[in-house]
């Protein structure tokens, strides 16, 4: 018999990458205070990979909103909320957000990643699901949980879309599964068209809204009001971890929908329920998407500026319109060098290598939020052109 301990590991680039110091990943941060910056090392840093995109999970709103809920219910929920896990609080935060979202009802999930793999239930092995190449992991997961088909399209291509939904099997049921706002490229989904398909096709449609849920539209309800087709999926899926500041995730649809992913979702029954301290920090975060849409537009309104500050050094930043920036660079290993340079430079990256991205398509992910200033971007920015320079990543 084979011992199963052999396969285990990494992935051959990593060794060059930990030779060069260069190993981007699980660096402890020692302190968040609520400037845009962080601690690493004992270093003050920017922060430029956060997904913090409002900047809340440090504020003293949702800090207080959670310890209030630790001093009246503790600091967790001792069962899956199918049993003896469930709180007011709870339910307090489905409703909250199903108006929010102009749905029906909401069901909350103790991470964003179980939100979307409660998916898992509304398909079987018979049916037929179309993804965006570039969905998220626990989408797929998802997916090879349900053991349905997947057919993967191309980015945002609806030619492609159409095919693969005119090539399925018209006895099987249909599921659509794209991310609102893109967590890599920081692109948005084509909604307008891949809803017209949906209809068309008799698909449903699954938008994730992890990333653009309290950041895009006029309201902060995401990609749909974005682009004026609030009422145009079927289901959303949301994580806490982004715009909310804190933990959890929640999916929000049609009320018998939600009855039933409550009682077959295994992500859903098999799980510890959302802390109380993290659903009162999710509901606080609520109350600030909902008033201060100004915190939007000093996220974007800060993007616009470094990204065309990168696309002037000479760096390729892709289509994005959002607070994601990628930086593409290619190689696995000079990505992870590049990181390097720039945590020197005393700016925290996030570097994204296969099988986050494509082979060949590793890229630093830059990432503004409603804190960072004028001064911070032009450390990002100042960075960017120090390292791109020595590495010869940008003209010198």
């Amino acid at each position: 018999m084979l011992d199963v301990f052999d396969r285990c590991r990494l992935h051959d680039d990593f060794e060059p990458v930990a030779e060069l110091g260069a190993y981007p990943y699980y660096r402890p941060v020692q302190e968040r205070p609520a400037t845009g910056e962080v601690v690493v090392d004992g270093r003050v840093l920017v922060s430029a990979g956060s997904n913090d995109y409002l900047g809340l999970s440090a504020d003293p709103r949702l800090k207080e909103a959670a310890c209030r809920a630790i001093r009246l219910l503790g600091t967790g929920t001792s069962g899956s909320r199918l049993v003896n896990g469930s709180l007011a609080l709870h339910e307090t935060l489905e409703g909250r957000l199903a108006a929010f979202l102009g749905q029906e009802a909401a069901m909350v999930t103790a991470t964003g990643f179980l939100a979307n793999l409660a998916l898992s239930a509304l398909v079987g092995p018979r049916d037929a699901v179309l993804a965006d190449q570039l969905i998220h992991a626990s989408l797929i997961d998802a997916v090879r949980l349900s053991r349905a088909r997947m057919r993967r399209y191309r980015h945002n291509d609806l030619a492609h879309l159409e095919r693969l939904l005119r090539e399925c099997d018209p006895g099987a049921a249909g599921l659509i599964l794209t991310e609102g706002m893109f967590s890599t490229t920081g692109t948005l989904c084509d909604l307008p068209g891949i809803a017209a398909l949906a209809r068309r096709y008799g698909a449903r449609l699954a938008l994730d809204g992890a990333h653009d849920i309290g950041l895009l539209g006029a309201g902060g309800r995401g990609a749909a009001e974005h682009h004026g087709l609030e009422g145009a999926a079927d289901l959303h899926t949301l994580a806490f971890s982004k715009c909310f500041g804190t933990t959890g995730g929640a999916v929000a649809g049609p009320g018998q929908i939600i009855v039933y992913l409550r009682h077959h979702a295994r992500a859903m029954i098999f799980s510890a329920a959302l802390s109380p301290a993290s659903t009162a920090a999710a509901l606080a975060a609520l109350d600030v998407i909902e008033t201060e849409p100004e915190r939007r537009r000093r996220a974007l309104a800060a993007a616009d500026r470094l990204r065309a500050d990168l696309a002037g050094l000479g760096f390729e930043t892709g289509a994005s319109r959002t607070t994601i920036i990628p930086v593409h660079v290619g190689d696995t290993v000079m990505c992870c060098r590049l990181w390097r340079e720039l945590f020197d430079e005393g700016v925290f990256a996030t570097a994204m290598v296969p099988p986050s991205v494509p082979e060949g398509r590793a890229l630093i992910r830059v990432s503004t939020t409603a804190l960072h200033t004028e001064a911070q971007l032009d450390r990002i920015a100042t960075a960017f052109a120090a390292a791109g320079r020595r590495l010869a990543l940008i003209p010198s």
